[in-house]
């Protein structure tokens, strides 16, 4: 019996001793390489060169033993055992997440960093002006808001909280609908002087579009509500930025979709009335591990405060004219307007200096 227990222990120690030295940064360019299929995309998002990135792999494999990949000019695909590793490894990730999630939030002192990630427009001109006001009160507390049309994946440690347009499905996340954002088409005064306004969607193909082509704005949505099978030679300026089209509008370049808050907050533009409106819901999501983080449950509720479409009609579910709108939100347009924030007038400067 003596002998068989030394034996066992034996195997034991021989195992444990070739047991894969896999690192988790190699587990993890695995995971990044099956999400995005190549190593050229996978390593510009974890800042390696292709190189680099597929020599870890390359490492990975053999210190595990199989081929991860099927690799071609198409790009990366998966062999069954990278296909059966797929959900240990990710299950791994989730549980790295975790941990840093738990020691970021593990002191009770409302102090230090919570990174927010939200589209364009409502990061920019409604909750950056805010967010001072937030910080003469908040001392402690550092909010890095990352205003970008690319959807934030909170699971994965991108950002904290995030404010996007489509509810994530992710089980581990809390998702709340802050409010809902109307779109209408606005052109400047000096647009409509020059060239009218359409009066109805058919009317439309007359004049140009400043569209809007970016991550969660649909893009197909365009020719499907104006009833056109293209939108060639009606796109004037197309941009990726909400800000590129308020400064396109207001310079007078044509017809620009922007929420129907634009006129109450003191952008001076006109509203195009053809029939047309469009919304989007506003979706808030964070880490359940974050409920017991006070500086995240502080930015957390002042967040749904500033959207809440009791106090601001503009997220109501029910849509709200955009001249109606300017007598119902006075008091965001004097403490937080939209006077001089977006396009300044190159010809001012020229005049001061004659």
């Amino acid at each position: 019996m003596q002998q068989l227990l030394h034996r066992g222990a034996a195997m034991m120690q021989h195992r444990t001793e070739e047991a894969p030295d896999a690192s988790w940064d190699d587990l993890k360019a695995f995971l990044v390489c099956t999400r995005y299929k190549s190593f050229r995309n996978a390593g510009e998002v974890l800042g390696l060169t292709s190189t680099t990135l597929m020599r870890r792999i390359d490492r990975l494999e053999e210190r595990i033993g199989c081929k991860l990949f099927l690799r071609d000019q198409s790009g990366l695909t998966l062999s069954e055992d990278g296909a059966a590793m797929i959900a240990d490894v990710t299950e791994m990730e989730r549980h790295a997440f975790n941990i840093f999630r738990r020691a970021s939030q593990s002191s009770n002192d409302p102090a230090g960093t919570v990174r927010i990630a939200v589209t364009e427009g409502p990061g920019n001109f409604w909750i950056l002006p805010r967010l001072i006001d937030f910080q003469k009160t908040y001392r402690k507390i550092t909010v890095d808001l990352r205003c970008a049309m690319e959807q934030s994946d909170v699971a994965r440690l991108e950002s904290d909280i995030a404010i996007q347009l489509e509810p994530p499905t992710n089980p581990d996340l809390i998702v709340a609908k802050l409010g809902r954002l109307h779109i209408y088409p606005f052109v400047s005064a000096g647009y409509q002087k020059l060239y009218g306004i359409p009066a109805s969607l058919s009317e439309l193909k007359s004049h140009r579009i400043i569209k809007q082509s970016a991550p969660q704005v649909d893009d197909t949505a365009y020719a499907r509500i104006f009833g056109l099978t293209s939108l060639e030679g009606v796109v004037g300026i197309k941009t990726n930025s909400s800000i590129g089209v308020l400064y396109a509008v207001e310079r007078g370049a044509g017809v620009g979709f922007l929420p129907t808050s634009s006129i109450a907050l003191g952008a001076p533009l006109v509203a195009v009335d053809m029939g047309f409106s469009h919304h989007a819901e506003l979706w808030l999501t964070y880490h359940k591990e974050f409920r017991n983080s006070d500086r995240h449950k502080i930015v957390i509720d002042w967040l749904k405060k500033i959207f809440d479409p009791k106090t601001y009609p503009c997220f109501r579910d029910e849509f709200i004219h955009p001249n109606d709108l300017v007598p119902l939100m006075a008091g965001p347009r004097e403490n937080f307007g939209l006077v001089g924030y977006a396009a300044a007038n190159p010809f001012n400067g020229a005049k001061e200096l004659l």
